[in-house]
């Protein structure tokens, strides 16, 4: 077995201070366009949707806009459904399937349910590909009152107007190749922890609520995935990243005590999905695809 680099950053067996995450930041570079790739078809969405300003990340120089879409029809009576993508900047598909949905399907729903989509949470990780924000941290592990993170901050107040009147909360993710050739390692060296190899599914899989299992929902969305794509099979231990499968494709977390996205609302139906973009019998286009098949299972089961 092969001894893993050490992490370029930091000394090994101690947590990062602030210099070391200046070292880490200073590594990052911009790669791809929020204004371009997100804000251009946003506005796009205006006559179609309520779009709204919730929020901007101040890491000087650089300010990002935060935007949401709602339903133009919005209505008390009805219960709320919230789509996030973009919470790990980096997992594309999470952001571009977020944005397909609102251009393709989210019309279809319009008067049975008040929809409201925040499709990139964290734009300043978004333009360089990053899981962590621009202090190091992950905003979804962040979710909880006193966020060190901006961007769970940021959508926690989003979504606070709305307490109690959630149904469904979906919160598209990805797991890359990337996770275990640089984000687990540079996690494991900004603890001061020992980095521990692991595992990366090949295909699609969801995460349920461990405290709210809803083990028909999560079924209802595999078995509409797998329509696009394929679904992850369990390691020969029976887990996916280490985490017992409950159903084929599904495993679970405790979300709220972990400070996770989909945990915050409260509602009956939660999950986040996981999409493999790397997989060779995957494209981005059926990535974004799963994603949205995903969104209107959710929906279409949560609404029945």
């Amino acid at each position: 077995m092969t001894t893993p680099e050490p992490f370029p950053i930091g000394t090994s067996g101690q947590p990062w201070g602030p210099v070391e995450v200046a070292q880490w930041r200073a590594r990052q570079s911009v790669r791809r366009s929020y204004a371009q790739d997100v804000l251009a078809r946003i506005e796009a969405l205006r006559a179609r949707f309520e779009v709204s300003e919730y929020g901007t990340l101040d890491y000087a120089p650089d300010r990002y806009a935060l935007y949401a879409a709602g339903s133009r029809d919005w209505n008390e009576t009805l219960p709320v459904a919230l789509v996030t993508g973009g919470v790990h900047g980096y997992e594309t598909s999470g952001v571009h399937g977020a944005l397909q949905f609102l251009e393709d399907r989210a019309q279809d729903y319009a008067g049975r349910v008040n929809l409201l989509v925040a499709p990139c949470v964290s734009p300043w990780a978004y333009e360089r590909i990053q899981r962590w924000n621009h202090d190091a941290i992950d905003p979804n592990r962040s979710f909880r009152e006193q966020s060190p993170a901006q961007e769970s901050t940021a959508l926690m107040r989003l979504i606070a107007p709305f307490a109690g009147r959630f149904l469904l909360h979906i919160d598209l993710h990805e797991t890359t190749d990337s996770d275990e050739g640089e984000f687990r390692p540079a996690l494991a060296a900004r603890d001061g922890k020992p980095f521990e190899p692991g595992t990366i599914p090949d295909g699609f899989y969801l995460v349920d609520d461990s405290d709210n299992p809803q083990p028909a929902f999560q079924r209802a969305i595999i078995e509409a995935v797998e329509k696009v794509t394929h679904i992850a099979p369990a390691d020969p231990d029976g887990t996916i990243i280490g985490s017992p499968v409950i159903l084929r494709g599904v495993i679970e977390y405790a979300l709220r005590p972990l400070g996770l996205c989909a945990g915050i609302t409260g509602a009956r139906y939660t999950t986040t999905t996981e999409v493999y973009p790397d997989s060779p019998r995957a494209t981005s286009e059926q990535c974004n695809d799963a994603q949205v098949a995903a969104v209107c299972a959710a929906l279409d089961f949560a609404l029945t």
